[in-house]
């Protein structure tokens, strides 16, 4: 709202009007004409200390939010403890977002705690719609003037703003796509709630590239964020948009993670690299699915059998120690419930998931960057893939002493989402490495990640001791992938992290041409809480 504009507070609403300023139900204490004094205290009173008074706090929040709902930006902004940005932020809810007729209404505080409504219009080139939502602010004692102030932050302005991000109504930068899967069935947000930030961010890459044309919206907009749209005012056309995803697998991987909190899955398509699923559900909303960066557990060790075989140190019929403990660099590591298998073949220490087995043979393979080279040569880790939406794609970092041990068994340094197990084991399955996309690479021509093919012995191998995991009576993945059909392979993994008292759950696997990986943090055994995801996803495909 533009500067002239006037404010009265009627009923406890802030309410502009066309003249004057009245002061009714809810009123300011002690007249406010210092509006950094944030409180009551008088000339020559010592300054006050501690946590705002809940005179302060109604002091101080009325005179924001008055000053807010008449476009007094400044005014609002010396009210806070950062007015620089509380100042470009207020004044562009009026000349960016086109925010006009502003309407509060405070709440009783709770404590420091002060909630609010706000009713609006957005009007933009002759298109106007309405804007209503409910937000909060806290009162906190400045650390240099000691006055009561609005502890700024860009939720103060609109609930879903973070650092970084502005409001903002225009044509669109980018026209609505209207994204569809691999067989032209729609996929939207409603339907598909884990794809709202996938489908905002590829409308950001991909929208002025489909035939459409942009419409009017409030936006929120950010320098490293995907545009998020709050309001259309105007309508435009959508351009269709053919991603790689499955409406079946995707629908199968939105109700699997339901069923447990903190949780995230992808499912690739071994043969092509197509990404058929993505689906998350977490508390922070976070799409940990791709872009993810946890300890992968024992799921690594698809890649540290690779690297053992390649050496000649392990093979699925040779002999492996598998003690109930094994130390290096004075580390000692334990295997579950502290297990133990005397002269059994490496593949039931796979199966079983026996750390001892794998940590016994770092000083034989002698090489501390071997896993990392691996990694990337064979799996296409840290590759910079390019799927057409943010990912993360893995990292194996140089590690030394205990910290390469830990590799071993994906802890230590080792990174992963549920996107890089999932390719891990559509790898292992297919026999190379094609990178996971979501869009096809013909939309921009853009350069794929590239790696060099498993030489057959080793994906030989690793497809028999996934398939063993998966079926044999001691395998830690058989109960999971009971009732999955066709040709299977799987690995759990447990992934031990500071501060959790449950491990995170991983579980990877395929069956026929769909390969799978679901991360549940806190979730215990690999095979307790993400094995029934990824089974539920294999499958719908």
């Amino acid at each position: 709202m533009r500067s002239g504009a006037k404010v009265a507070i009627v009923g406890g609403v802030f309410v502009v009007v066309a003249t004057g300023v009245a002061y009714g139900g809810y009123t300011l204490v002690g007249g406010g004409d210092d509006k950094g004094s944030g409180g009551t205290r008088t000339q020559g009173a010592p300054a006050r200390t501690g946590p705002p008074g809940a005179d302060e706090i109604k002091e101080t929040s009325t005179g924001f939010l008055q000053a807010w709902a008449k476009g007094d930006a400044a005014g609002a902004a010396a009210l806070t403890n950062n007015q620089q940005g509380a100042s470009a932020a207020l004044a562009g809810f009026s000349d960016q977002a086109h925010i006009t007729n502003v309407v509060v209404t405070p709440g009783a505080p709770n404590g420091a705690v002060v909630p609010y409504t706000v009713k609006a219009d957005v009007s933009f080139e002759g298109k106007t719609a309405p804007l209503s939502y409910a937000s909060q602010l806290t009162v906190v004692r400045g650390q240099l003037t000691h006055k009561a102030l609005v502890d700024w932050q860009p939720a103060v302005l609109y609930p879903q703003l973070k650092t970084g991000e502005r409001l903002v109504t225009d044509k669109a930068q980018n026209p609505e796509i209207q994204a569809v899967d691999h067989k032209d069935r729609p996929l939207t947000k409603e339907q598909y709630p884990s794809l709202a930030a996938i489908l905002d961010g590829l409308r950001e890459k991909y929208g002025a590239k489909v035939d459409g044309t942009p419409g009017i919206e409030l936006q929120i907009q950010g320098n490293n964020t995907p545009a998020r749209t709050l309001i259309t005012l105007q309508k435009g056309t959508p351009g269709k948009l053919k991603t790689t995803l499955d409406a079946d697998v995707q629908a199968a991987a939105e109700k699997a993670v339901k069923g447990f909190g903190e949780s995230s899955v992808v499912a690739v398509k071994p043969s092509t690299g197509e990404i058929r699923a993505v689906a998350d559900n977490r508390s922070d909303k976070f799409p940990a699915s791709l872009q993810g960066r946890v300890a992968p557990g024992s799921t690594m060790k698809i890649v540290t059998a690779a690297m053992l075989i390649e050496k000649g140190k392990a093979s699925p019929d040779k002999p492996a120690e598998c003690p109930a403990d094994a130390m290096w660099q004075g580390v000692t590591f334990h295997n579950l419930n502290n297990f133990s298998m005397d002269g059994q073949p490496f593949s039931k220490s796979f199966a079983r998931s026996c750390n001892t087995a794998f940590i016994k043979l770092v000083d034989d393979v002698n090489d501390d960057g071997a896993l990392g080279r691996v990694a990337a040569n064979y799996f296409g880790i840290g590759q910079d893939w390019k799927i057409g939406v943010p990912s993360f794609d893995g990292s194996v970092p140089a590690s030394a002493g205990a910290e390469t041990a830990a590799a071993y068994i994906g802890q230590g340094k080792v990174q992963m989402s549920p996107l890089d197990m999932a390719s891990i084991a559509a790898t292992a399955k297919s026999g190379r490495f094609r990178q996971p996309v979501i869009v096809p690479q013909s939309l921009d021509g853009r350069a794929l990640a590239q790696a060099d093919p498993l030489p057959s012995g080793i994906a030989g191998q690793l497809r028999e001791m996934m398939h063993i995991t998966a079926t044999a009576s001691y395998g830690t993945a058989t109960v999971a992938m009971g009732n999955v059909g066709g040709d299977k392979g799987a690995k759990t993994g447990s992934a031990e992290k500071d501060g959790q008292n449950k491990s995170d759950s991983w579980f990877t696997g395929y069956s026929d041409d769909l390969a799978a990986a679901a991360l549940v943090q806190s979730g215990g055994h690999g095979g307790d809480a993400a094995g029934p995801i990824v089974a539920q996803v294999l499958r719908a495909g």
